[in-house]
C-alpha cells in the first residue's frame, strides 16, 4: 500500500485520533489524551498499513464503537480486549461480529448467558449494533489486530486511547453500569467512581474460562435493574438476528 493509500484509510495526522472522532467525544478527549502518543499510534499503524498487513477491523471502522453511542447516551459500557482477528468478523465493536459470521466463542457465551438470564433463545447472528444504539459502548481496550495474530497491536498506544474513552465516562454525572470481563477489563475498576455507578465484575467468557464465574453471573438482568432503578430505562438486550 503506498504512503498516499494509507493516510487516506487513516484520516489527517494533524490532531489524529480526535479528527476521526464525533464532537462530543473529541471535546472530552482532548484534555485527556497525549497526542505525542497518538501520533506514534497512527504512525505504526501506517507502517503496517504499507507493508501490506491486514487490519482488523478496517480502517473506517476504527471509531465505530464512540460513533453509534453518543457520550451522554452511555448507559453501560462492556470492556473487551483485542478485536477478533479472523477476517470479516471484527466491525469496531467489542464482541460483535457482522451478520452472517459464525458466533466465536467469547460472543456465543455471552449470549448463552444473556439468553439464560433474560429467558431468550439464541439469536441468528451476534451483529450487536443494537446495544450499541441504546447508549452500551461496546468498548475494547486496544483498538485493532493483525490477521491471525490475537493481541499483536498491545502496547502501541490504544490503551492510553481507551483509558481516556473510560476515563471520560467515568466523569459523567448520569450512573453507568461498567462491565469487566476478565483481567485486562479488571484492571479498570481502581479508577472507577464506585459510589457513582455500578461496575460488575467476573471471569472472561472465553471458552477458557466462562465455566469459572461468568455463567450464572447475571450481568444483563443486573445492568437493567440498576439503570431502572436510577431512571435511565431498561436495555432490550436482543441482538440483530431475531431472538
Amino acid at each position: 500500500m503506498t504512503a498516499e493509500a494509507a493516510d487516506a484509510l487513516l484520516g489527517p495526522a494533524e490532531d489524529w485520533p480526535l479528527c476521526r472522532l464525533p464532537a462530543d467525544w473529541a471535546a472530552a478527549l482532548r484534555p485527556r489524551l497525549d497526542l505525542a502518543v497518538m501520533a506514534r499510534l497512527r504512525a505504526a499503524l501506517r507502517a503496517r498499513l504499507m507493508e501490506g498487513r491486514r487490519i482488523f477491523p478496517t480502517p473506517e471502522r476504527l471509531f465505530q464503537a464512540l460513533e453509534l453511542t453518543p457520550l451522554r447516551e452511555v448507559r453501560a459500557v462492556i470492556l473487551g480486549q483485542d478485536p477478533y482477528h479472523g477476517a470479516g468478523q471484527a466491525h469496531g465493536l467489542a464482541f460483535s461480529v457482522q451478520p452472517g459470521m459464525r458466533l466465536p466463542s467469547s460472543l456465543s457465551n455471552i449470549l448463552r448467558e444473556r439468553n439464560s438470564d433474560l429467558g431468550l433463545v439464541l439469536p441468528r447472528d451476534g451483529f450487536l449494533v443494537p446495544w450499541a444504539r441504546q447508549g452500551v459502548l461496546l468498548l475494547n481496550t486496544v483498538l485493532t489486530v493483525e490477521e491471525a495474530q490475537a493481541g499483536s497491536h498491545r502496547g502501541l498506544g490504544w490503551e492510553v486511547f481507551t483509558d481516556a474513552v473510560v476515563a471520560a465516562v467515568n466523569d459523567l454525572a448520569g450512573p453507568v453500569v461498567f462491565i469487566l470481563w476478565g483481567k485486562v477489563a479488571g484492571d479498570k475498576a481502581g479508577f472507577l467512581h464506585a459510589e457513582r455507578h455500578l461496575i460488575l465484575r467476573s471471569v472472561h467468557p472465553s471458552g477458557l474460562s466462562a465455566h469459572r464465574g461468568f455463567f450464572g453471573s447475571r450481568p444483563f438482568s443486573q445492568v437493567n435493574d440498576f439503570l431502572q432503578r436510577h431512571g435511565r430505562g431498561a436495555i432490550d438486550w436482543r441482538s440483530g438476528g431475531a431472538d
